[in-house]
């Protein structure tokens, strides 16, 4: 039975035409996935039947009968639900405040406090979290924090769940647990929509799957009648060449790293670890579980996060220097989070990419706006970011396209260490090809280009370079074309050792 229908549904961002006449249908008691590459009108097409946005042409049935979504709370009165990609939480309010922010349990017309923690702890158990209901969200990693966004959604009484890219930040076990309450949805009936680029979960859970490319439906199948080959071939519209990993000469070091120790708030370290490297001519990566340290080690070298042990840059040591100064030396950090920490939604494509180098267009205290102008434009040529023009609002870009620009800003002042955090994460094959050949460019030019990811096959795909961690420590340095993704899951996971360090 089809739950949701959506029929020749167009939406305009200007100029951009986000979609052509999509038809989609989301059936009851079924795994609804919608795939395409990023900018193809997955997450607006998604925002549509959840009321976030309203269309310009077409229509939408719930149950067979036409229905008008002013707002979200249009859509959640016909049960339909969801979580976004780019999380909404509230960071100042605590878990339990977040999960009922807008429908919590009452007694005699006041808030029942305790009736929403206990709520909240039985949530989250479904998910199989121990998240403490009365823990302020800023001080959840991003994998928890996904965990209660989702935890959110199932609050409702939902018959329609849409899920965009659910997992990409959680860990292997965490997706499992998701992936049972899944099945337990769909054995109550409960539409699934689920938006993610991760092939081998559609494979896992997929019974439709919809294929989107540049605004329009461009194929639709049932389980048994597509695999991956037949997703990407779709997907894609045009072969596309592979990743080709060039051999390249490694040069000298440009990051090195000596006992670096990063504490824990809670007690303990977060890191423990007595040196690394990181040359010129590699794309070195960081793989490990969530909580390994590798977020934590980023955010220490680049002096977001306090530390102790020797920090050297190009030979310098920028241990003690705070973290503008280390900017001015040449250290560049993209974060994991970057609707919380990198971009600024209020602005456009251009002033998100050039705010780093803004003294370039200054002339006698102010800003020449052709000239930034200018500079952003060949930014979006380089990466190939998808906009309208430079002057399009950023939060209408897809996710992977407001990463583009987040890289984009970072590599504008020339940096000699370029440090990522998750770069990959919610981002399709394509555009996670077409970065990470050009962060090997960038190797190859003499920067030291270092990524975490707990994505094994990104990690083997895409690195010359595999550092592996665990418990805050490196457990293994290995070459990714001399190692398997079995070697490197055991580095991530070895048996505890007893030896103090927080994981």
């Amino acid at each position: 039975m089809i739950k949701v229908a959506a029929r020749g549904i167009e939406r305009r961002y200007g100029r951009v035409r986000a979609l052509r006449g999509v038809d989609f249908d989301a059936h009851a008691g079924a795994v609804n996935v919608l795939i395409g590459e990023n900018g193809a009108g997955k997450s607006t097409l998604m925002r549509i039947v959840a009321g976030v946005e309203t269309p310009d042409a077409g229509e939408l049935l719930v149950d067979g009968v036409p229905v008008r979504l002013g707002s979200i709370r249009d859509a959640a009165a016909l049960g339909i639900g969801i979580v976004h990609q780019e999380l909404s939480l509230c960071v100042n309010l605590s878990v339990s405040e977040n999960i009922f922010v807008d429908h919590g349990a009452r007694r005699g017309g006041v808030v029942d406090r305790r009736a929403e923690r206990d709520r909240a702890a039985a949530l989250l158990a479904r998910l199989g979290s121990g998240i403490d209901p009365d823990t302020c969200v800023r001080d959840l990693r991003m994998g928890e924090r996904q965990l209660v966004e989702i935890a959110r959604a199932l609050a409702r009484d939902v018959s329609v769940l849409i899920l965009d890219e659910p997992t990409s930040a959680l860990s292997a076990v965490e997706i499992e647990q998701l992936f049972r309450v899944i099945a337990e949805l769909k054995a109550a009936g409960v539409a699934i929509v689920y938006i993610s680029h991760r092939m081998q979960e559609i494979e896992q859970i997929g019974d439709y799957v919809t294929v989107l490319r540049d605004g329009e439906r461009v194929a639709h199948a049932a389980r048994g009648d597509f695999s991956v080959a037949w997703i990407v071939d779709r997907m894609l519209g045009e072969a596309r060449a592979p990743i080709v990993r060039r051999a390249m000469q490694a040069g000298d070091p440009v990051l090195a790293i000596r006992d670096l120790r990063v504490p824990r708030a809670s007690g303990g370290l977060a890191v423990d670890e007595p040196g690394l490297e990181v040359r010129a001519g590699e794309v070195t990566a960081i793989y490990g579980v969530l909580g390994a340290g590798r977020t934590e080690l980023l955010e220490a070298v680049c002096g977001a996060r306090p530390a102790s042990g020797a920090i050297l840059v190009a030979g310098r040591d920028l241990a003690a220097l705070p973290l503008p100064d280390r900017l001015a030396h040449g250290v560049q950090f993209v974060p994991e989070d970057r609707q919380g920490e990198g971009i600024f939604a209020n602005l456009a494509v251009a002033p998100n990419l050039t705010l780093s180098i803004l003294a370039r267009f200054s002339r006698i205290g102010r800003i020449v706006p052709r000239d930034e102008l200018d500079e952003a434009a060949g930014a979006v040529r380089r990466l190939g970011i998808k906009t309208a023009s430079p002057m399009q609002p950023i939060g209408a870009l897809s996710g992977g396209n407001q990463q583009k620009v987040l890289i984009g800003r970072s590599l504008l002042p020339g940096p000699k260490v370029l440090l990522l955090d998750e770069p990959g994460r919610g981002i399709d094959v394509g555009a996670r090809t077409d970065m990470f050949e050009a962060l090997r460019v960038l190797a190859g030019e003499g920067m030291a280009v270092l990524f975490s990811t707990s994505d094994l096959a990104e990690a083997s795909s895409f690195a010359d370079r595999i550092l592996v961690m665990a418990g805050g420590r490196l457990t293994a340095d290995l070459r990714a074309d001399e190692t398997t993704e079995q070697v490197l899951a055991q580095a991530a996971n070895p048996r505890p050792a007893g030896d103090g360090v927080a994981a």
